[in-house]
């Protein structure tokens, strides 16, 4: 595969060189919008831990269980906060074949998992991408596609998959989030850590500081507070995997599986 600095999922003025944690993440899940540099990463992660793949797959598939169990509570409107390049099962994907009338806004600040939004939304009346840090809560909150698509005051489902770990201060980013949501909102999120095996070894935060998105890898008692003012639905905080799997089959040793998951109601 080679980059293509024209192609038009390459926004104009695109840093080509610096890897993102985004496109890094897109070629993990098998995805072709990611660049030279970013594969040189994920395929030196890869070498410290072969499992990295998998993880991968297990946190998008988390993804997709989550956003059906709040589509089952009756919630229509999502909220992605570090959305990433879009791939199978999206957001609005998932949200959509449920409810068509299900409205969705992704946000990301990196330029190339925006501009593939763009495109791939330009006929979707129901779903919007914004380009944004995330953690400038009062410019998304205010920002014209949640403005224009979500009800503030009707419950929210809000998504934080993988994004806490790229935060080095996130209590207060989610406490932001959390105080301007409706009560019966939702919010799911996984989380790296340090606790179990599969992604404990150093080598691996060491080769993501090469990056653009640095990772700040928590304990299992700093990810629940993240939930603070939101009670935990059945199985509690887990594993991506381990979160009401489809398939008994499908449950994965902690220890292999990596990245903490729940959901919680606000409420």
């Amino acid at each position: 595969m080679t980059d293509q600095e024209g192609a038009d999922w390459i926004p104009p003025g695109a840093d080509l060189s610096r890897p993102s944690a985004a496109r890094i993440y897109d070629y993990l899940l098998g995805g072709a919008h990611n660049l030279a540099a970013d594969r040189a990463v994920a395929q030196k992660l890869e070498r410290i831990q072969p499992q990295v793949a998998s993880v991968a797959r297990r946190n998008r598939a988390f993804l997709r269980r989550a956003v059906r169990f709040m589509l089952d509570q009756g919630v229509r409107q999502f909220l992605d906060l570090g959305s990433g390049i879009p791939t199978v099962g999206n957001v609005h994907e998932v949200a959509q074949a449920v409810d068509p009338a299900s409205k969705v806004v992704y946000v990301d600040y990196e330029p190339v998992a925006v501009a593939h939004s763009f495109m791939l939304l330009k006929d979707n009346p129901n779903a919007q991408a914004l380009e944004a840090d995330a953690t400038d809560t009062e410019a998304v909150l205010d920002s014209g596609p949640v403005k224009d698509l979500l009800d503030l005051d009707q419950p929210v489902g809000l998504l934080a998959i993988t994004l806490g770990h790229y935060l080095p201060e996130v209590e207060g980013v989610f406490g932001a989030y959390r105080d301007a949501l409706a009560p019966g909102s939702h919010l799911a999120l996984t989380h790296l850590t340090n606790d179990f095996a599969v992604l404990s070894d150093p080598k691996i935060a060491e080769t993501m500081r090469s990056t653009q998105d640095h990772i700040y890898p928590r304990s299992k008692a700093e990810v629940l507070a993240l939930f603070d003012g939101f009670e935990l639905v059945e199985p509690g905080l887990t594993t991506s995997a381990n979160w009401r799997p489809d398939r008994v089959a499908a449950v994965v040793d902690p220890e292999e599986d990596g990245l903490y998951a729940g959901v919680g109601i606000k409420r």
